[in-house]
């Protein structure tokens, strides 16, 4: 630590700080136009510079890359230097008079018009100022080098190579975000129907998912990452405390032992620009249910208020439900959670805008505990309920009506009319899906699925948790569209199996299974590609089959189709069945 004395003012700091921190930390302020925490300072707009006094000498310098030493004595605020300011601030203010931060920094050093004339006077609010943030960002931080200074004195000016636009750039916005005047714009070409990311809010390269997710931590999208692109920036790591960023991990399969394994796959959203008549995707504010969900809550890009793309509050809101469910053109089963998170919706909406409220759906399951009394609280509350089915959504200039954005067509089955319901906003209740993999990890696992693509439990009612294969267990919406209580339950009745295992240490198995008399055994290994349960082993010294009694689950298929009838059912063989037989005849 060194302690110099700026302004009168005794400050300790680090050795070799900048002038301009230590003035921070004392509480003096330095104007400056070109300075930024993202690259290395290099004092180009002069605003900074202060005088340096070191026993009888003194020295104009600037702050910003100045770095101080023991006993030095830093004017900060003396007549040379409010007159070097003045006279900088003054010609700045000649050449950009309408730039909102030349002007506000001109009125702190209180300079209201200049008296020097500009031959390249530019009245644009936007203009450049030729601070050189831009071309040291590209160059340091980005490591692109996308653009560069041209000509000198007034001619000078901030250029792309050869005035084209390069290959190289990678459209970060790292230029357009140092910006002081708004020179350098990212501008996104709009589109009906665009991505959530541009009209719920930006989402910048290194974020956390959802705030309320365990553990919560942040990811960064490689994709999108300048680091990933060009080898550059690494902002993140440098500002990281704990050091927890490593860009050179990659990804590793890890092998470990297991005796039980619980499957919780979760589930994805059906895809609403597959139902086109519904405008996802191709209209504005028209949104999915995960994605509504992100706009309400409060750590979201909004910060939870409901509100269109053009930032206004809707004037009413149409809630659309089973999108993909209860629809044999794609899911013929109900998703069960899709009608209480839309009356959650509905009551979130009406509690946080004045937005009339419509819901339009085909039954109301409000089948939990407390559910039914939620749903007359909506209607107390004065949502509207509209029994059927929608079957389009369209912009409202098609309508003679045009009193919102969007039109939603429906029939209404309660009074036998088709009606056209006039709405600023609309969200899809989207069926609940298997994940896309499913079908890999069902293969890994030897286990099976049902005809609506989730997995197979052993017993829907008397054991919902376990799968066929032993020690595979499954709970969540890996076994089928469930909501948050039902989700609990069941993983934790999948837990409590796999403890009692673990506590018995011991396993027990079925009598039930298939056995290979060896003498009459070919070696044709047809049992071994027909058994659903890899339980059976070809051993080539003997050139026989053999049965695992462990993984065996005596479902008799390989005793159907062995030709030389040398494989048998425990407990089920000829002798014994003609035994049980003769049994019951004496009887």
């Amino acid at each position: 630590m060194v302690t110099v004395k700026i302004d009168e003012i005794e400050v300790q700091v680090q050795e070799d700080t900048p002038i301009l921190k230590a003035a921070e930390k004392a509480g003096i302020w330095i104007p400056t136009m070109c300075h930024s925490e993202l690259f290395e300072p290099y004092g180009v707009c002069r605003l900074c510079s202060v005088e340096v006094i070191r026993g009888k000498r003194s020295r104009i310098v600037t702050a910003c890359n100045y770095p101080v030493r023991e006993g030095l004595t830093i004017q900060t605020n003396s007549a040379k230097i409010q007159w070097i300011r003045k006279i900088i601030m003054e010609l700045m203010l000649s050449r950009w008079p309408n730039v909102k931060v030349v002007k506000e920094t001109a009125e702190k050093l209180g300079i209201k018009e200049s008296r020097f004339p500009s031959l390249e006077r530019d009245e644009a609010e936007d203009a450049c100022i030729l601070c050189g943030r831009c071309v040291n960002v590209c160059r340091e931080v980005v490591q692109a080098e996308i653009l560069a200074f041209a000509y000198r004195g007034i001619k000078r000016e901030v250029v792309l190579p050869f005035g084209e636009q390069s290959d190289k750039c990678i459209v970060c916005g790292a230029c357009a975000l140092v910006c002081p005047t708004g020179h350098i714009k990212m501008v996104i070409e709009d589109y009906k129907g665009k991505k959530p990311e541009f009209t719920l809010g930006p989402k910048t390269s290194i974020y956390v998912p959802t705030m309320q997710g365990i553990p919560r931590v942040p990811v960064i999208d490689a994709e999108s990452c300048i680091h990933f692109k060009t080898g550059g920036c690494e902002t993140c790591a440098k500002v990281c405390e704990p050091h927890a960023i490593n860009y050179d991990m990659k990804e590793e399969v890890v092998e470990i032992d297991a005796g039980q394994i619980l499957l919780t796959t979760g589930y994805d959203i059906f895809d609403g620009s597959k139902m086109a008549q519904f405008g996802y995707g191709m209209l504005d504010n028209v949104y999915s249910s995960l994605e509504f969900e992100l706009m309400l809550n409060s750590t979201g890009p909004t910060g939870g208020k409901v509100q269109l793309k053009n930032g206004k509050a809707p004037r009413a809101v149409g809630i659309l439900h089973c999108i993909g469910s209860r629809d044999h053109e794609h899911h013929p089963y109900c998703s069960r959670v899709c009608c209480m998170y839309a009356l959650k919706f509905a009551h979130l909406v009406h509690d946080r805008t004045e937005a009339a409220i419509y819901q339009f759906y085909i039954d109301m399951r409000a089948f939990g505990k407390g559910y039914e009394e939620f749903y007359s609280r909506l209607l107390d509350e004065g949502i509207t309920m509209i029994r059927g089915k929608a079957a389009e959504v369209v912009e409202s200039t098609w309508s003679k009506n045009g009193d919102g954005s969007l039109l939603i067509r429906c029939e209404d089955t309660l009074i036998g009319k088709f009606r056209e319901v006039p709405v600023d906003m609309v969200i899809l209740c989207n069926a609940m899906e298997p994940q896309k993999d499913v079908d890999a990890i069902r293969r890994v696992f030897s286990i099976s699925k049902s005809p609506d693509g989730f997995f197979l439990e052993r017993h829907p009612k008397l054991d919902p948790t376990s799968t066929m294969s032993d020690g595979i267990y499954i709970a969540g919406c890996a076994q089928g569209p469930k909501d948050i209580p039902d989700t609990v339950a069941q993983a934790s009745s999948a837990a409590a199996h796999i403890l009692s295992y673990i506590s018995k240490g011991e396993v027990e198995i079925d009598p039930v299974r298939a056995w290979i008399d060896e003498k009459y055994c070919s070696g044709c290994r047809i049992c071994n590609s027909l058994c659903p349960y890899t339980a059976i082993d070809f051993i080539e010294d003997k050139k026989i089959s053999i049965v695992n009694d462990v993984l065996c689950k005596g479902c008799g298929t390989c005793v159907a189709a062995c030709p030389a009838s040398a494989i048998t059912g425990k407990g089920f063989s000829d002798a014994q069945i003609l035994a049980e037989l003769e049994g019951l005849l004496e009887i």
